[in-house]
């Protein structure tokens, strides 16, 4: 099964790049970022992402209607302050591009500014890589 993983931070802290590179070290794939579209067809897309306002970035709603006939299925992996996911977010938009959304997913509270200090851990880093792991195996 051919995955690949794309992720999207603006944050300075770099949760989510941190994530990216956790489940990129588990899963013995390359994170690149949403502005590297696919090179081609993959069964599996880990979407690392965050969440922004109750929403999802515009570059990754981008990426994703830029690839849309290339992705088998979205894996949600995301941080958020508010520790909610935006699984429903991206379903919304991957449904509107017919791209099917595994139910499968990780999400985690994650620092910013004063709220949430010292999350993720190293332990929810292990889980999202334990979880990307059993779904490249």
């Amino acid at each position: 099964m051919k995955t690949a993983i794309r992720y999207f931070t603006k944050s300075k802290k770099g949760n989510t790049e941190k994530l990216a590179r956790e489940i990129a070290k588990a899963t013995k794939l390359k994170a690149e970022t949403v502005a590297v579209d696919l090179p081609g067809k993959v069964d599996r897309l880990f979407l690392v992402n965050a969440m922004y306002a109750a929403q999802i970035d515009k570059e990754v709603k981008q990426f994703l209607a830029r690839n849309k006939d290339k992705i088998g299925e979205i894996v949600n992996f995301c941080t958020s302050a508010s520790g909610k996911s935006t699984l429903g977010v991206v379903k919304k938009e991957a449904d509107a591009l017919g791209i099917p959304v595994s139910q499968k997913e990780f999400h985690c509270a994650a620092s910013w500014i004063f709220i949430n200090k010292g999350l993720p851990t190293d332990d929810d880093f292990a889980r999202a890589a334990k979880l990307a792991a059993s779904l490249t195996k």
